[in-house]
């Protein structure tokens, strides 16, 4: 159909895109240990980015917190990156020094040519109606691998990080974030995961699924299509609002320009699955920014602050 090569086409510019081959990521302060092609059962090899602060090095018997982001190759080195970089360790650094957050290992994972459908939500995709679910697959182009990709993480990546370097390990200490489809995944993880992952964070959160505004997904029953299917697969989960914390953002330009009425129907489903918000669940909207990596770096220091509960 010529909406869904339009869309996939505009997709490599607004977040659907596969991966560069990401140079040596260089930062400011802190250092990158980097994991070439961790090996997996569940999913391709691929290369993992460990960002340790300055104070890992500095206080050696410390333990720290732990974030786990997706696209990887994005968050650190604007040379190295594919899409630009969402200075996330000068984030946390600045933030750092303020006492505005704990110091905080970042575990970036680079993406791969399989993003869209590693990164998809696959138990949602079971909840949508037959037209809205063969536009998903017919964009992932085959199989959905969103589990296989959290088993990867949950079950290989996370085990290694926790081995290797000095983490707090437990839930509260470790979170997820990502953007556009990587946010849509984070929010997936935690509802998967909620032992694991005790916060999320997702910013320009990709509601939509799959093309925006394709005859599938335009408002009303598009949002409200995904709303059901969100709440039908949450509540088959053992997400607990009383232990777990959730963070979405949208702004309202380029692509997050058709994301509104799908944040305002999850929305409204949330409450309905004790979901308190302020507290358990915040979400937020920044009229006027755009769906890329300058819009997310620029308000990178409210999810980061929410995820902290500890601070």
């Amino acid at each position: 159909m010529d909406w869904t090569r339009r869309a996939v086409l505009g997709g490599a510019l607004a977040g659907f895109g596969v991966a560069a081959l990401p140079a040596r990521a260089q930062v400011t302060g802190g250092r990158i240990v980097t994991l070439d092609a961790f090996a997996s059962r569940h999913v391709a090899a691929r290369k993992v980015l460990v960002w340790l602060p300055a104070a890992y090095d500095a206080r050696r018997s410390a333990r720290f917190p732990v974030l786990y982001m997706h696209d990887g190759q994005n968050l650190f080195d604007g040379k190295s990156a594919f899409a630009g970089e969402w200075g996330v360790d000068e984030a946390i650094t600045r933030m750092a020094a303020r006492g505005d957050l704990r110091d905080t290992i970042v575990v970036g994972i680079v993406n791969t040519a399989a993003r869209y459908s590693e990164y998809f939500p696959q138990k949602v995709a079971a909840h949508l109606p037959e037209a809205y679910r063969a536009a998903v697959m017919e964009m992932a182009g085959g199989a959905l691998r969103g589990d296989a990709y959290l088993r990867f993480i949950v079950a290989e990546l996370k085990p290694a990080i926790d081995r290797q370097f000095r983490t707090l390990a437990g839930a509260a200490d470790t979170s997820v974030m990502g953007s556009s489809m990587g946010g849509l995944i984070s929010l997936y993880a935690i509802g998967e995961y909620p032992r694991v992952f005790g916060q999320a964070a997702c910013l320009s959160i990709h509601l939509p699924l799959a093309a925006p505004m394709a005859p599938y997904s335009r408002p009303p029953e598009g949002p409200e299509a995904v709303a059901r299917a969100l709440r039908a697969w949450l509540s088959g989960t053992a997400f607990d609002p009383a232990r777990n914390r959730v963070y979405l953002d949208h702004g309202t330009m380029t692509l997050d320009a058709a994301y509104p009425p799908f944040v305002k129907a999850v929305d409204a489903t949330l409450p309905t699955l004790g979901w308190v918000p302020g507290r358990t669940f915040e979400l937020r909207s920044f009229t006027g920014t755009e769906h890329n990596e300058r819009a997310w770096r620029e308000r990178i220091d409210i999810p980061l602050a929410f995820l902290d509960r500890r601070r």
